[in-house]
């Protein structure tokens, strides 16, 4: 017997052919394509739990892809966005709280001397790459296999690959497209390399450190697999990127505020010269920053570079920042209690795995964690992502859903702020059942 009926989704499903009438393919995002059955229509949440159309409840580990650090509604986040958004919505201009955040941030994140504050992770991503260029005078940018920066033209490669066989040597791997439409000339802005080897980079480097202007990364490989970088593999980033006058970037749209509210660059004691940061920064509502050491953002401050946009640092956004914040410095222990569930979670899944004998390899760093099924011991860069049974986490990610407990389709699972001992039971029992029924079948 399951700890829940199967779920129901006929509304979800009468929405979805209703929107497919006026909305490409039914959805604003590619992908709230791939949930289980089909994209859901959701009602409400609240802190860890979210409901759809149907009825259905859900434990909440996607926390909406990352940004809901501290659940859905907190009433702290949600009273600072209605009150500050009654003195306005944008003004296109400055404003008081805009300076509180900046202050707040240049306090927190040890490269943050000066930042500027944009919609969304992509575009803070190219606004680093254009302080880059214009700084060193060089062109292209070195990226890692599997890393995620945002959908635009010029990261849009490299994300995915038909097969293990296809990716080519690891020095000069073959680069796949991950999108039609994408400018062939975009090709060209990037080196790209296999991750957590840093001879690679070397050898790289010494021989092609004239073309490039930056290095990014994910400092824990997030959006494949939850890798955590190599003993001593951004420490040798840093050293190289020293050595030759080249920006290291952090992209820690997922691991800023997760690790700590300092990001990874204080988990890891490593300080890059750029930084993105998104998702969690403001509990769901649409800011990001970039952030840096004012030798590289001087390029910006004097205007050298040109970043713009309207609907920076709205009202709603900021609050919405300052809010969260202030719920996670709240109660020095917060991130204490993430790590402890999270690798809770962590070990239960594995011995779930063991006792229904099932092959579920679970890695990750506490407050961010990731399911795959592999025979593999350890996977240590997007090669090895290639080597997991994707149709078995498939049936385990939709098993997990019609019981109650949403989980992203990739296997990657969120801890937030306000989950709790006895809901981390609730998920291991769901998932105990449900790899007891795989072994079963």
């Amino acid at each position: 017997m399951f700890s829940k009926e199967k779920m129901i989704y006929q509304k979800s499903k009468e929405l979805l052919d209703r929107a497919s009438k006026v909305l490409a393919g039914g959805v604003s995002s590619e992908f709230r394509k791939y949930n289980h059955p089909h994209a859901i229509f959701y009602t409400h949440g609240e802190g860890t739990r979210v409901y759809d159309v149907d009825g259905n409840g859900y434990l909440d580990f996607t926390l909406s892809q990352g940004p809901l650090i501290v659940g859905h509604s907190h009433p702290h986040v949600l009273d600072a966005v209605n009150s500050y958004s009654r003195l306005g919505q944008l003004f296109a201009g400055q404003h008081i709280k805009e300076i509180e955040l900046a202050e707040k941030l240049n306090q927190l994140i040890p490269s943050a001397e000066l930042m500027r504050f944009c919609l969304d992770g992509s575009e803070a991503v190219q606004t680093a790459f254009r302080v880059a260029r214009s700084k060193t005078g060089r062109n292209k940018f070195l990226r890692f296999e599997g890393h995620y920066h945002g959908w635009l033209d010029n990261v849009a490669w490299g994300i995915s690959t038909p097969s293990a066989e296809d990716l080519g040597e690891e020095y000069n791997p073959n680069v796949y497209p991950w999108s039609a439409g994408l400018s062939p000339n975009s090709r060209d802005d990037f080196i790209i390399l296999p991750w957590n080897n840093l001879a690679l980079v070397e050898q790289l480097l010494e021989a092609r450190h004239e073309e490039v202007a930056a290095i990014i990364t994910e400092p824990i490989m997030c959006n494949n697999g939850c890798i955590l970088p190599q003993e001593g593999f951004l420490e040798g980033l840093r050293d190289l990127c020293d050595r030759y006058g080249i920006a290291l970037i952090f992209d820690e749209v997922i691991t800023g505020f997760r690790l700590g509210l300092g990001g990874a660059q204080k988990y890891f004691n490593i300080t890059p010269d750029l930084s993105i940061f998104a998702k969690a920064i403001a509990s769901g509502y649409p800011i990001s920053a970039i952030v840096g050491k004012r030798e590289w953002m001087d390029e910006i401050e004097t205007a050298r570079v040109i970043h713009a946009g309207t609907m920076n640092t709205s009202n709603a956004t900021v609050a919405a920042a300052l809010a969260t914040i202030e719920v996670l410095e709240q109660d020095p222990l917060t991130y204490e209690r993430m790590f402890r569930l999270g690798n809770r979670l962590m070990d239960g899944l594995r011995a779930a795995a063991q006792s229904a004998e099932q092959n579920l390899l679970v890695q990750g760093a506490g407050p961010m964690l990731n399911t795959s099924f592999t025979d593999l011991s350890e996977i240590k860069n997007y090669r090895d992502t290639l080597h997991t049974d994707k149709a078995k986490l498939a049936k385990f990610i939709a098993g997990l859903h019609d019981r109650g407990v949403r989980v992203i389709g990739r296997g990657l699972w969120y801890i937030s702020a306000v989950h709790t001992e006895e809901e981390i039971d609730e998920a291991l029992r769901v998932a105990a059942e449900v790899l007891k029924k795989m072994q079963h079948e």
